[in-house]
């Protein structure tokens, strides 16, 4: 294998976990489920004065304008039965930050499932039959990498998970909009940090059942290959032991 074929298998193997995680990410955002899950997990009814009804309604708002070009997130709902907008002026700024980066995972995730179905294609269409064990061993490396990367993570986040949603607001944002105070901001009330580590949680288990797909399936072929050989070996020799 040349240098050319050996950057882009290893490109291969390390864009599997990125799809999964980022694919992951993109279906939590856009999970009506995980919203109302956490809406009843944590008692935001009760908390925030908005009915569980209205709470759905507010869901699926944050996620129309997250997936919209329209500027900026207005939310109204009733709060203790007077209608009002939800967010002030600090939270509709931190919303469109968190609209730019989850606009920004969507393109990892669609970037790297075109490269992975491009590699597979025109491998396939280059080597036919020849490519599928090469495609098994990179499938089975890839997921192996993305479980890794997920235990080490989920360590991480198990142990300090206060300090690894405070690192990742710091990194992720130029300004410090984020800074809300739940006695005063509706969106640190109605999504506290118990709920993003639910979501984070969330996200993880689906990539870790697509890893382990990928692990488990490519591992199988491999094996399954393998043994196949092996036993025409011996057929070999029968063969000509008899002769």
């Amino acid at each position: 294998m040349g240098r050319v074929g050996w950057v882009t298998w290893a490109l291969f193997i390390v864009t599997v976990p990125l799809f999964l995680v980022t694919a992951s990410v993109t279906w939590a955002f856009n999970s009506p489920g995980l919203y109302n899950d956490g809406f009843e997990k944590y008692s935001i009814s009760r908390i925030s004065g908005i009915t569980d009804t209205d709470l759905r309604q507010v869901g699926a708002d944050i996620r129309s304008y997250i997936n919209s070009g329209d500027e900026p997130l207005s939310v109204q709902t009733r709060i203790l039965g007077e209608e009002r907008d939800l967010f002030n002026d600090r939270e509709v700024a931190h919303m469109k930050d968190v609209k730019q980066l989850v606009r920004g995972v969507y393109v990892l995730a669609l970037v790297s499932a075109v490269y992975l179905a491009a590699m597979t294609v025109v491998c396939f269409a280059l080597q036919r039959g020849r490519f599928v064990p090469g495609l098994a061993k990179r499938m089975a490396l890839g997921g192996g990498l993305t479980l890794a990367l997920l235990v080490v993570f989920g360590i991480v986040a198990l142990v300090g998970f206060d300090g690894v949603f405070l690192k990742f607001h710091q990194l992720s944002f130029a300004n410090d909009f984020w800074r809300l105070d739940p006695r005063t901001d509706y969106l640190v009330r109605i999504f506290p940090q118990d709920f993003w580590f639910d979501a984070t949680m969330w996200v993880a288990v689906r990539a870790i059942v697509g890893a382990l797909v990928l692990t488990v399936a490519g591992s199988s072929f491999l094996v399954y290959r393998r043994y196949t050989g092996w036993q025409r070996e011996l057929s070999g020799l029968e063969s000509a032991r008899e002769a």
